[in-house]
């Protein structure tokens, strides 16, 4: 799901410095849960999923089941 953000943020042509703004948060935020460093809890996933304007509950519908 990460890798969705990343593809949304990069297809609004936004900066990790951009989306850390509409956040709040510092530059490093954005880097550090893209890169796999941080891992985000629901609520931060959804404050990015909003950020970036992606419907954060289709992207966690069209996550890989476990088997």
């Amino acid at each position: 799901m990460i890798e969705q953000l990343i593809e949304a943020r990069k297809q609004q042509a936004l900066t990790q410095q951009a989306v850390a703004e509409k956040l709040g948060k510092p530059q490093q935020y954005v880097s550090r849960y893209e890169t796999g460093e941080r891992r985000l809890d629901i609520f931060e996933f959804m404050d990015v999923a909003n950020a970036l304007t992606v419907d954060a509950l289709a992207l966690i519908g069209s996550a890989p089941k476990p088997s």
